[in-house]
């Protein structure tokens, strides 16, 4: 149901089905096609739409139909994750589309969002089916075992998956350990046995300026 076309652009054939989407990052769509905007409300969409630390709104559309859409943001680098009753944690800013069938909500990450100022909480999608994942640059997949625990800048995070748990520690920066200052006040801690998702490109934090 979902592939690329390059890497920064998203095909959905539907045939009958449906799939949500960020609003507005449909670039093109053949067939015929049914657009419903979504707003707040049952299956989590509210934790979605509400970005509590800035107060943005993220809106999100079904669409359904049968034929091809395309969506693409800003340029961005997408990429598919598959979900097999597993869950992916994602930072809202950077899903762009899943499954119809797939569950949204959300989970509250408590120091981690107000540390990069990007909302107090974090996207979840749970069950069968597809995603796909905005990045700022290639996104590096990185996996995480109970023999190795990964630690992660906030300002590179982007999703994670699989049976991890999540911590935060604060001291010594990447950036302030190599002299450069400026650098992230936490840092995020994972451990279990899953994969982290990370982009190359760091968004600016509140902890970047501290």
């Amino acid at each position: 149901m979902f592939r690329l076309q390059g890497s920064k652009v998203l095909a959905v054939d539907m045939t009958g089905d449906a799939v949500k989407a960020k609003n507005g990052s449909m670039v093109a769509y053949d067939g015929q096609m049914a657009f419903k905007k979504l707003t707040g409300g049952g299956e989590g969409l509210r934790g979605m739409v509400t970005r509590r630390l800035t107060g943005e709104q993220m809106t999100v559309m079904e669409v359904r139909g049968q034929g091809t859409c395309w969506f693409a943001d800003r340029a961005s680098e997408i990429n598919l994750v598959s979900l097999r009753g597993d869950r992916l944690c994602v930072e809202s800013s950077n899903l762009l589309a899943t499954d119809a069938g797939l569950r949204t909500g959300t989970t509250f990450t408590g120091l981690r969002g107000a540390s990069q100022g990007n909302g107090l909480f974090t996207t979840t999608v749970e069950g069968h089916g597809q995603a796909a994942i905005m990045s700022d640059g290639p996104a590096v997949v990185l996996r995480v075992s109970p023999q190795y625990p990964l630690v992660v800048d906030p300002g590179a995070y982007i999703a994670h998956q699989g049976d991890v748990r999540q911590s935060f520690q604060s001291g010594v920066t990447f950036r302030t350990f190599f002299g450069e200052g400026g650098g992230e006040a936490f840092q995020i801690r994972f451990e279990g046995d899953g994969l982290v998702y990370v982009q190359p490109s760091e968004r600016n934090t509140i902890a970047g300026d501290l």
